[in-house]
């Protein structure tokens, strides 16, 4: 059987270290991302939970990291010039998970009327 692939946005990141018990299913799927989600991860673990913490999750995921070229960031940046409300590394993960042909899983609102997108809030 053929596991799933997703893209994780940070949201995703945060409900599963969380224990949402929405996202336990998606424990056991592949897992891509980029270095801006786990940079926001990163920021944001060090303000709740410390910096021996916070590294320790980047290192468990770091893993999961993909490239993001010159290219995917200016499909990104045009991206975000119609979706303003979205931040950098919102519209980054967007663009390489259509460009892996994946879905994004996440809960941020940004994304809740967008294509190729698992909301799960």
């Amino acid at each position: 059987m053929n596991k799933e692939v997703f893209f994780f946005d940070t949201y995703a990141f945060f409900e599963i270290i969380r224990g949402n018990p929405k996202y336990e299913k998606y424990k056991d799927v592949i897992v891509i991302t980029t270095m801006f989600n786990l940079a926001e991860l990163n920021y944001g673990l060090k303000k709740e939970f410390g910096e021996n913490i916070a590294d320790s999750y980047i290192d468990k995921y770091a893993p999961f990291l993909v490239e993001v070229n010159v290219e995917d960031i200016k499909k990104a940046m045009s991206f975000k010039t119609k979706n303003k409300k979205m931040s950098i590394p919102d519209v980054v993960g967007y663009i390489i998970a259509k460009k892996f042909n994946v879905k994004i899983l996440t809960g941020d609102e940004d994304f809740r009327n967008l294509e190729e997108v698992e909301f799960v809030k």
